[in-house]
């Protein structure tokens, strides 16, 4: 059963938040508008496009910086309890600091909770919507970089055929250097050759110009050429160039079932898919981490009051948002354990946790 002062704290904590979410969201939002009004102007860009947009990016923004929402709020609130001394008057009344500690644990559940739902279902759609924005309108050349480096990719698509193609235009659906090597037990079946490979929405079919196909026989290969050929085929050629965001606008279910079809593919991007994945579950559990410190940082009575409090609030958030960036980037971008760099910043931040517990219930 929550008591009175379960529910004051607890109410504090939600109410804090969700005031801290309405003050900065909007100032988010001012400032993108003052950086990208330029860009948005000179393409014309519709107001309908430009309002779903800013309803993308609010999302988008708060689920990216979450942690130091919570963390800000939650110092903001305990320093006023403490410098009201309410504090000293709950712990003196014979409650253990322990379970002062109540309502913060079942506001952090209720927030992660929250954050964990936002990260499953509503920021996958969200980031889809606000980086297609971006790369469409606010990129020079966006629609060639939200593929990223497409020159030279070789990919497995199933169990048996391997696919090339160089120079993947998304707008024209066109690729060149077209080849297709199948595998009969380990041994080349037939290989597909074409200096251009086209999609055709209406046929739903693929044109391969400058066809030739050689099949391998026992004694003699059967050669076919054909300048211009339509074929069917098991892929889409933007499956086999994912844009750079897609792990992001992928729902939990979706994005584990797209990771385990690019291993088979041999992706060279898996550990930027794996970090996406695993930020899912760690971010939620940071709500914890980050709501002890911020309690056992604020609820002391300092003698530079709040703003001491805040200082050293917004230097460990800052911090941790720092970790997650460094490591999250490091994973991607070398062989490092994609797994150890999304819980590294929580194992770290977990153990300071428990020593400023500690420090705080002496």
């Amino acid at each position: 059963m929550l008591t009175i002062i379960d529910k004051y704290i607890l109410k504090r904590y939600l109410g804090t938040f969700s005031v801290m979410l309405l003050l900065f969201a909007p100032i988010g939002i001012v400032i993108d508008v003052s950086e990208k009004v330029n860009k948005m102007l000179e393409n014309k860009i519709p107001f309908p496009d430009i309002a779903f947009y800013y309803y993308n990016f609010t999302i988008y923004f708060i689920n990216s910086l979450f942690p130091i929402f919570l963390f800000l709020s939650v110092i903001w609130f305990t320093s006023k309890l403490a410098n009201n001394t309410e504090i000293i008057a709950i712990l003196s009344s014979g409650i253990s600091y322990t379970r002062f500690l109540r309502p913060y644990i079942i506001g952090a559940t209720i927030v992660s909770l929250f954050v964990l739902l936002m990260g499953f279902f509503i920021v996958p759609a969200a980031s889809e919507g606000y980086n297609n924005f971006r790369y469409t309108y606010l990129k020079g050349n966006g629609k060639e970089l939200m593929r990223g480096e497409n020159t030279n990719v070789y990919r497995q698509i199933n169990d048996h055929d391997f696919i090339f193609v160089n120079s993947f235009n998304e707008e024209s659906k066109t690729a060149f250097n077209f080849t297709l090597e199948h595998f009969e037990k380990e041994k080349l079946s037939y290989k597909i050759t074409a200096s251009r490979i086209k999609w055709d929405p209406k046929a739903k079919t693929y044109i391969l110009y400058d066809y030739t196909k050689r099949t391998v026989g026992d004694l003699n290969d059967i050669i076919e050429k054909d300048p211009e050929k339509k074929i069917k085929f098991k892929f889409e050629l933007a499956d086999l160039t994912p844009v750079v965001y897609i792990a992001e606008t992928l729902t939990l279910g979706k994005l584990i079932d797209f990771i385990e079809k690019e291993r088979k593919r041999g992706s060279g991007n898996i550990n930027t898919y794996l970090v996406v994945l695993y930020k899912k579950y760690s971010v939620p559990v940071s709500a914890f981490i980050l709501t002890i410190i911020a309690v056992a940082v604020s609820s002391m009575k300092r003698r530079g009051g709040m703003g001491t409090n805040l200082a050293i609030g917004i230097a460990i958030a800052f911090s941790f948002v720092f970790f997650d960036k460094i490591f999250g980037t490091l994973a991607e971008k070398s062989t490092f354990s994609p797994l150890l760099a999304v819980w590294f910043p929580n194992i770290v931040f977990g153990i300071l946790a428990v020593y400023l517990l500690r420090n705080a219930k002496r």
